[in-house]
């Protein structure tokens, strides 16, 4: 079967410097080199679950620049339907700017751009498709109205919601709570939101158990090198990521969640398989550099 997602999110071109290390306050680095690629959370996450071989529908805005035209592009050569983005007059499209140090790890610093402007009425526009999808999935990198929009459209057609809460929001409205399936926060994100320090398997259950008594069935959160952590029907484990050597980790919890809502079951009976396939497109994400060119297609992930 063929899981039909539908994601409402952001849409950046990525500007990424590439350095040895972060400078220090005061201080002037020489950067080793430049370049650009497609990004932004919505726009990855969605470019994920197409190369995963699932009918990927966007909600989301670019500007009328030539970013705009290259994001829509890139988006159409994945074969993900575009007919949502709109494309807005006289604005920017989002874009971000990565500090990319040798070790592989990453700083971003964004420009919203179109992405501020998606609202509930983009939604309202796109009922149909939501409808007919098996996953809603969305982040907060678009305005938060825009996906508890969203997010009731989908639970009035039983679809399955996943809820990427990142950049990390400390008051997450209790109105889009209730309205998630699954929430997908790294541990950072997570200890933000719960105010519950991941540090042992004791703190992950803890944290598990704060978003269920919001009122969430599906807890996964993602440990970096460390795998991820599951919670869902009264069962938990911690599911180990793959030991690779990572040179760029932008995009990979965006591939991580577009590849899970490819794989899974509407009904999430096969969670454990389809998080270990999402964590092994992860680490081939973080092998390569940048957001667009890094993210795999399901043939070399089930290699």
């Amino acid at each position: 079967m063929i899981n039909k997602v539908v994601v409402i999110g952001s849409i950046n071109v990525d500007s990424i410097m590439h350095i040895d290390n972060l400078p220090k306050p005061g201080e002037t680095i020489k950067m080793n080199s430049f370049s650009k690629a497609g990004g932004g959370k919505g726009a990855n996450q969605a470019v994920a679950a197409a190369r995963s071989e699932a009918e990927t529908s966007f909600i989301g805005r670019v500007g009328d620049d030539s970013n705009g035209k290259l994001m829509l592009k890139l988006l159409k050569e994945d074969h993900i339907d575009t007919q949502h983005i709109t494309v807005v007059p006289k604005e920017d499209t989002g874009q971000s700017y990565i500090l990319l140090q040798k070790s592989g790890q990453n700083s971003i610093i964004y420009q919203a751009g179109a992405n501020s402007l998606v609202t509930a009425e983009d939604v309202d526009q796109a009922q149909e498709i939501i409808k007919q999808s098996d996953f809603i999935v969305t982040e907060f990198e678009t305005p938060i109205p825009a996906a508890i929009a969203a997010f009731k459209v989908a639970h009035t057609a039983q679809k399955v919601t996943i809820l990427n809460p990142a950049p990390a929001v400390k008051e997450i409205p209790k109105e889009l709570l209730k309205l998630t399936d699954i929430i997908t926060p790294n541990e950072t994100e997570s200890e933000l939101i719960s105010g519950i320090k991941i540090t042992n398997e004791d703190s992950l259950k803890k944290s598990a158990e704060f978003y269920h008594n919001l009122g969430i069935s599906g807890v996964i959160i993602t440990l970096g090198s460390k795998g991820s952590f599951v919670s869902l029907n009264g069962k938990s484990e911690q599911i180990p990521a793959f030991k690779v050597k990572a040179v760029d980790t932008t995009a990979a919890g965006d591939t991580f969640i577009g590849a899970l809502a490819s794989e899974l079951n509407p009904n999430l009976s096969n969670i454990h398989d389809a998080i270990v396939y999402a964590s092994k497109a992860s680490s081939l994400t973080v092998q390569k550099l940048g957001a667009f060119p890094s993210i795999p297609k399901r043939e070399s992930v089930l290699k």
